[in-house]
């Protein structure tokens, strides 16, 4: 089971978006996959058509992270139901401003193992997408802490460049201080203009900056795809050509993510 945060310290480039567009791959593919939702605006969780029930929640389950405690919270996503399929093809460990007791900037030691205890013992999943909230928080360390691999997402733009080095450079700061280092991360351009001259700039510098972390294929800024989320639905069943490329990238980028886990 490969355990992969997708973050960023910068709000609004669209981290939930791509956790929704990397889950869509993976119904498709046929991948058992969990979405654990650690932001407390639990977008990903509305993304994917639950509503959890009181109580139900990552917040209470890590609250008193037992051993396996997110698998008495998880739910199917509205999306497996729709197509009649089996248990653990696509599920939701819903998020709730419960979590938000959490996501503050300090912590004790003992806070960074919550995710990793809650999460022990669950199974029959291959991949486990966890979408934190767009602060260095202790929720986002907690995330970091418990997975194989941080995907920090980024924007064509010059303060989100900014924001990816400060996710990059505390990524390598947690490694130094922490027994519970990321073994790898990379950085996923999202929302990309090609027409645009200030985004093939930024592109470029991205590309400078962060060179092999750099995760191929880029994203671009679609309406369809904003027109797919508003309907709770994954862009890999949307129809039309704008969609059948984005499904393509984000079938790739889930294909990498696989492929360096084997």
């Amino acid at each position: 089971m490969q355990i992969v945060s997708v973050s960023s310290l910068k709000g609004g480039v669209g981290k939930s978006s791509v956790t929704l567009g990397i889950a869509s791959a993976a119904l498709r593919a046929g991948v058992p996959t969990l979405v654990v939702d650690l932001d407390p605006h639990a977008d990903a969780t509305t993304g994917l058509g639950v509503q959890p029930a009181r109580g139900h929640d990552v917040g209470g389950a890590l609250r008193r992270p037992r051993r396996g405690a997110l698998e008495r919270v998880v739910v199917a996503s509205a999306w497996a139901v729709r197509e009649g399929l089996d248990a653990k093809a696509l599920d939701v460990a819903p998020g709730s401003a419960r979590s938000s007791y959490l996501d503050r900037s300090e912590y004790r030691d003992k806070d960074l193992g919550r995710l990793e205890r809650a999460l022990a013992g669950v199974s029959g999943y291959d991949l486990v997408l966890v979408d934190c909230p767009p602060t260095l928080s202790a929720l986002t360390r907690t995330a970091w802490a418990a997975s194989d691999k941080v995907l920090c997402v980024a924007e064509p733009s010059l303060f989100s460049v900014a924001g990816t080095k400060r996710t990059m450079t505390a990524i390598a700061q947690f490694e130094q201080s922490r027994s519970w280092a990321v073994p790898s991360a990379g950085v996923v351009v999202n929302k990309v203009r090609h027409a645009s001259v200030e985004h093939r700039h930024r592109l470029q510098e991205l590309g400078e900056l962060f060179g092999p972390l750099l995760v191929s294929p880029v994203l671009p800024d679609l309406p369809v795809w904003q027109q797919a989320q508003g309907a709770a639905w994954p862009i890999h069943r949307w129809p039309g050509a704008e969609a059948k490329d984005l499904s393509g990238r984000f079938t790739a980028i889930l294909q990498g993510l696989l492929e360096r886990a084997a």
